[in-house]
């Protein structure tokens, strides 16, 4: 148990009574605790099996509770889609990604409720579960996704962006972005003024990511924005692009 978090408030957590406020909340979450209340149907093997793993990664985690309610025959994310606790919805987020009857189109179609979940973590999660398609093709995502750059919340706009970073925290590299990163201008110029704080930081993130293998080509993009755009929010992406580069 972390010592950081009362032991009521652990108790909660684990019973998928409340919501994680913060990064240590979440990762402090006892997932076999969690899937016993939520999931009690679940067998004692499938619960152990979760116990086995506690010393793993989270994203690993996340991906096996998936697993394990999807072999209890609960795999539908609409079910836990809802749920109170934001680890739950995270699970369906797994469930939605590893849904291997599905393309990638029909798995951001289901996962649009998600990625515009009100809290960060659940946010996170859906673009995560969807990382291994959007890895395995970068263009085609891309493709899908550059609508989602006009859509009205800011979270479906930065979901857009940040399922495409060529780097990303916690996930798989896109090594076609890494190399190419010109090849996603069309959604980096859509959001280069974006008036969100929220999507801001995640185009300078992405284009931090990209100036790590092409730095001369993140400078001549600055350089001409700086030309070219005018906006409080375009100079904010680009001081965050180029934070690691002066």
């Amino acid at each position: 148990m972390s010592p950081a978090i009362a032991a009521q408030r652990l108790h909660e957590l684990n019973t998928g009574r409340v919501a994680t406020t913060h990064l240590a909340e979440c990762l402090a979450v006892d997932f076999a605790a969690l899937l016993q209340v939520v999931a009690p149907e679940l067998a004692p093997e499938a619960l152990q099996r979760m116990r086995d793993a506690s010393g793993k990664g989270i994203t690993l985690r996340m991906a096996l509770a998936a697993q394990l309610l999807r072999e209890a025959g609960q795999g539908a994310p609409e079910f836990w889609q809802d749920h109170s606790s934001d680890t739950v919805r995270g699970w369906a987020c797994y469930l939605v990604g590893s849904d291997a009857r599905a393309t990638l189109a029909e798995k951001l179609q289901q996962m649009r409720t998600l990625a515009d979940d009100p809290h960060f973590g659940v946010r996170e999660w859906a673009w995560l579960a969807l990382r291994t398609d959007i890895v395995a093709a970068p263009m085609q995502a891309l493709e899908y996704l550059q609508p989602w750059t006009q859509e009205t919340s800011p979270y479906l706009r930065r979901f857009a962006c940040e399922a495409l970073r060529p780097r990303g925290v916690w996930a798989t590299h896109i090594a076609l972005f890494k190399q190419h990163p010109e090849l996603a201008l069309p959604m980096l110029e859509a959001l280069a003024d974006d008036p969100e704080r929220y999507v801001q930081d995640s185009v300078g993130n992405w284009l931090n990511d990209a100036g790590k293998t092409q730095p001369q080509w993140l400078r001549e993009l600055c350089t001409r924005w700086q030309h070219e755009r005018h906006s409080d929010a375009n100079a904010y992406i680009r001081k965050r692009a180029l934070r690691s580069f002066r």
